[in-house]
């Protein structure tokens, strides 16, 4: 059973997102001073008491707007709403009372989930401000007086949303999803590849650049396993990033890059592959994850009975220092192939997590070695004395050697290759170490 849910929700700039960070203990989401930054549902987990709850931000709910974007950041939050076991409304004690916070109050009361009034913004120590008393009046019974900013009052307000768990919720952790961020350049179709495995619109899509601008977490499981996909803000060049928000969305993709086990890397099928595609898998494969290479949009590209297999060569030439990632050829918008990543996913995961005995890789390493001799310099031949595997996430491999300066690159990648071939480490990237034995211990 998944964890509860809590949604903050709230009119734009009442300090929601800085309430959010709080209660998950790290700056997920973006806080800046101005309405309408936060745009989509992040969610992440948080603690109380020892029990375990899913907490999710959400934009500024403003009830009445023409703007296409702010329609929908309220309907992001409307689903955050649908989906909540307990709903947090933030409201500001310097503003009052003022009349989207009514429209949202009788808004959430409609929804009969129980609710949770938080007065945020009362900074100072003691008794609340007189303003604070006003808060009655939207009959959503005792308001908690919270200051977001420095944790007070957050913990009377915690007792009260899990009192209003369900009977029945499950409030422990979950260890065994993969979790796997969704990454690319903007407008490949991330959100879109999320809002199809979610089967709503869990990130807002829009036929511009940079609409995502937080890291959103997806809850996912089906019969493969269970998964944790995290849609980012798309990564751009850093001449393209001009307002401080997006840069802070491009640290946000990389953070969740680092905290996952497998990268997704989406490309469009109608633009092919770019400079900007190379780094942004660079990334991934420097932090050493598991990768996949998505080509979305297929069906768009007009093609006949050998235009995936031209398009994956040139893919294969175009991330040559990736010869290792697994290419798969989907549509997100209508489903195309989707269900395939899944397999991919878990295979690529068990590759970076793999273990594999010292005896398993000296028995490789004499057969490569018998088959190709290592190489030799002014009379003098490296000798590899054995190897073993050092780490996993990604595979580490140590070999011991008389000279390092003999194990040219090239015989690498053939040790590489062998160990790859034998074990099937496909989809994640290999680290070899070369450690070379001093004249200590009588050798050279």
């Amino acid at each position: 059973m998944a964890l509860p849910i809590v949604a903050v929700v709230g009119r734009p700039n009442v300090g929601k997102s800085t309430l959010f960070n709080k209660l998950v203990g790290q700056r997920l989401s973006i806080v800046e001073d101005t309405p309408g930054v936060t745009r989509d549902r992040i969610y992440a987990k948080a603690e109380w008491c020892g029990k375990q709850f899913m907490v999710v931000d959400t934009g500024g709910i403003e009830p009445q707007t023409d703007d296409h974007l702010l329609a929908q950041m309220r309907r992001q939050a409307e689903l955050a709403i649908e989906r909540a076991d307990v709903i947090v409304l933030v409201t500001d004690v310097r503003a009052g009372v003022t009349a989207n916070d009514i429209d949202v109050a009788n808004m959430l009361q409609k929804s009969g989930k129980p609710i949770v009034l938080c007065v945020n913004k009362c900074d100072k120590i003691g008794e609340p401000p007189m303003e604070y008393y006003e808060f009655y009046n939207l009959g959503l019974g005792e308001p908690y007086a919270v200051s977001s900013l420095h944790g007070m009052g957050t913990g009377d307000m915690l007792d009260a949303v899990c009192a209003a768990f369900p009977e029945d919720a499950d409030t422990e952790e979950e260890t065994d999803r993969i979790a796997v961020a969704v990454i690319g350049k903007p407008n490949v179709g991330k959100s879109s590849l999320i809002n199809y495995l979610a089967g709503e619109e869990r990130s807002i899509v829009m036929d511009q650049a940079g609409t995502t601008r937080d890291a959103i977490d997806l809850h996912y499981e089906n019969e493969t396993g269970k998964y944790l996909f995290i849609d980012t803000a798309g990564i751009r060049r850093k001449s393209k990033i001009t307002e401080n928000i997006e840069h802070y969305s491009v640290l946000r993709a990389f953070m969740a890059v680092d905290r996952a086990q497998v990268a997704v890397i989406v490309i469009d099928a109608t633009t092919g592959f770019t400079e900007q595609d190379s780094k942004v898998a660079g990334y991934a494969h420097q932090q050493g994850k598991g990768c996949i290479v998505v080509v979305n949009k297929w069906d768009l590209v007009e093609k006949d009975d050998k235009t995936m297999q031209e398009f994956q060569k040139k893919l294969e030439n175009d991330f040559s220092f990736m010869s290792y990632v697994p290419f798969l050829f989907i549509s997100a918008k209508t489903g195309q192939r989707v269900q395939k990543l899944f397999p991919l996913i878990q295979e690529v995961y068990a590759s970076n997590a793999m273990r594999i005995t010292t005896g398993k890789l000296n028995d490789v390493l004499a057969y490569a070695t018998a088959r190709v001799q290592p190489p030799t310099d002014k009379g003098k031949r490296l000798k590899i004395y054995y190897v073993t595997q050092s780490a996993s996430q990604p595979p580490t491999f140590v070999f011991f050697v008389n000279r390092a300066d003999l194990f040219h690159f090239s015989y690498q990648r053939y040790l590489e290759n062998q160990i790859r071939e034998t074990f099937g480490l496909r989809g994640t990237p290999v680290r070899i170490v070369v450690r070379e034995r001093g004249t200590d211990n009588g050798t050279k």
